[in-house]
């Protein structure tokens, strides 16, 4: 079982940056892909960004590569996704999600991780 805790969202001004945590709580993330995903009201959970957990090796959605980083410190069981350049149409619903690696098409779909945070609300506004 993997508990997912996020943190780390608010307001923030256009251009403006901030960083997202995520805290796994899990006996082993060996083989685990750890994930980013944003949701925006009446739309699907969109992905963002994962890392492998042991190796580090990540993949990105093209709509955040350059602005976004994800990253994570494997002592303290924790993932961070880095957020430059924030626009308006970033505001949503960001959540970190879990997967145990299977084939590499599974890394960008929503329906292969099934473990998710609840979720931290990101607003873009001035």
């Amino acid at each position: 079982q993997v508990r997912l805790v996020e943190s780390g969202g608010g307001l923030v001004q256009p251009g403006g940056s901030l960083r997202l945590s995520c805290t796994a709580s899990a006996k082993d993330l060996t083989n685990y892909y750890l994930g980013w995903f944003r949701q925006e009201p009446g739309k699907e959970r969109e992905f963002l960004a994962t890392i492998y957990w042991s190796g580090g090796s990540s993949e990105y959605a093209d709509s955040v590569k350059g602005r976004f980083a994800i990253s994570r410190v494997k002592a303290e069981n924790t993932l961070y996704l880095q957020m430059n350049s924030l626009k308006p149409e970033d505001t949503a619903v960001y959540y970190c999600a879990a997967q145990l690696f299977q084939r590499t098409s599974d890394l960008f779909q929503r329906a292969a991780y099934n473990h998710w945070g609840q979720g931290t609300q990101v607003t873009v506004s001035s």
